[in-house]
């Protein structure tokens, strides 16, 4: 176990895993719980979300679960609070909640453009809102948001709804990063590309490859300057740095982490 969060509490939503392994919101909490953080686990499904607390909790460290659907505001600010009432702070945030829907302006539904901004966007506004007063009491935080390739350049799949909103989200982290930069409150975005997390046999296969995972896998695998897709591991130890100490004098910043995709997609 390490010490770089000795002390530190970090509230993640997305916490859980879709399927079996290693999600992005279910590593970086692991790695946190690691590193001394008491660790709040969010998500909308609680056996999701029990299965990252048996994990950190086996290996000896501290953490309290909670259930929320973070588009909801009362909701949100219901779940800031039960943080603050089980470990008597906040210092982390990480929000890590995302899902994509295929579709271009033309044949993407009304209802799921305003999903998409909802589920993608709206729960960063949201969780950000509620923290910062409990961080500004505090004397500061960090705040790490997950971004998207996707969000940059095309990466496969035309997706519109996923790709304005988690472009956004680097807008969003740079106006909040300036504007709390005086009160001690970094925010900073981490921008993962194509990864192995647990969602591409649980959902992409489907709806990419008619189910055909490892076609799947082959082909985002081809797409990659370093020719295999990265983990929620490589997403983790970047958000590490971003909200330890180590980052004390980072903020408004971005790390990618595509094994150089980004350096060779072009918009088309």
């Amino acid at each position: 176990m390490g010490e770089r969060l000795k002390g530190k509490v970090a509230l993640v939503t997305g916490a859980g895993s879709i399927g079996p392994g290693w999600g992005n919101g279910k590593a970086s909490a692991t790695l946190y719980a690691r590193e001394g953080a008491r660790v709040f686990l969010v998500d909308n499904r609680a056996e999701a979300v029990e299965e990252t607390r048996r994990i950190i909790e086996d290996e000896g460290g501290s953490c309290a679960t909670h259930v929320c659907d973070v588009t909801r505001s009362d909701q949100v600010a219901a779940m800031v609070t039960a943080c603050v009432a089980a470990f008597g702070t906040l210092d982390i945030l990480h929000n890590n909640v995302g899902y994509a829907v295929p579709g271009g302006p033309v044949t993407l539904s009304e209802e799921d453009w305003d999903d998409q901004m909802s589920i993608n966007l709206r729960h960063v506004f949201l969780a950000t809102k509620f923290a910062i007063p409990v961080m500004e009491t505090a004397g500061g935080g960090a705040i790490v948001n997950i971004g998207s390739t996707s969000g940059v350049t095309f990466t496969g799949q035309q997706q519109i709804g996923y790709q304005v909103a988690k472009a956004a989200i680097v807008r969003f982290s740079r106006s909040v990063a300036l504007e709390y930069a005086p009160k001690g409150i970094r925010c900073n975005t981490v921008v993962p590309g194509q990864m192995h997390t647990p969602l591409v046999e649980a959902h992409l296969a489907g709806q990419q490859s008619g189910g055909d995972a490892e076609a799947l896998i082959a082909r985002r695998n081809a797409r990659i300057p370093m020719g295999f897709m990265g983990t929620g591991w490589d997403v983790a130890h970047a958000c590490l740095f971003l909200v330890s100490d180590e980052a004390r004098y980072v903020t408004g910043a971005e790390i990618v982490v595509d094994g150089g995709l980004t350096l060779k997609c072009t918009d088309r």
